[in-house]
């Protein structure tokens, strides 16, 4: 399995890379809008990013919400992807969520990525609707 540093951002620089990965899956490869992909929860978000020999190759974020941690905007590189860096992504984001005595995680999945989610004990809880643009579906999981 290929190995991916996780870090929690902590500086500007590590922040920059983590909206660079972003912007490149959402924004240049999905089509998303810039201004639907950075929006007002970026500021107050726990921030990851994942780097392979130095270069960011996945990102997401994390926010707290009621008695749920919330995982958002998880992205890796198209030339990246089949390695189990989301995963590995997945599980960085739950220890956090513990480690904040919290034992909900939820997300909005993209509907191509629904099994994916559900291999890793995520089941879903809404029915299809659309963000940007692209269908999802609410997920939640016990930790």
């Amino acid at each position: 399995m290929s190995h991916m540093q996780i870090h929690v951002v902590q500086n500007d620089d590590q922040l920059m890379d983590a909206y660079k990965v972003r912007q490149i899956v959402f924004i240049d490869e999905q089509g998303v809008s810039p201004e639907l992909e950075m929006d007002e929860h970026d500021q107050n978000a726990v921030h990851f990013v994942g780097y392979k020999y130095g270069e960011p190759v996945a990102a997401s974020r994390l926010r707290y919400a009621d008695d749920y941690g919330k995982l958002e905007r998880i992205c890796v590189l198209k030339e990246e992807r089949g390695k189990h860096f989301g995963k590995q992504m997945i599980e960085a984001m739950e220890e956090v969520i513990k480690e904040n005595h919290i034992r909900k995680s939820k997300l909005n999945a993209q509907t191509h990525a629904e099994k994916f989610y559900q291999s890793l004990g995520y089941e879903t809880i809404s029915d299809e609707f659309m963000d940007a643009g692209i269908p999802h579906v609410t997920m939640v999981k016990t930790l």
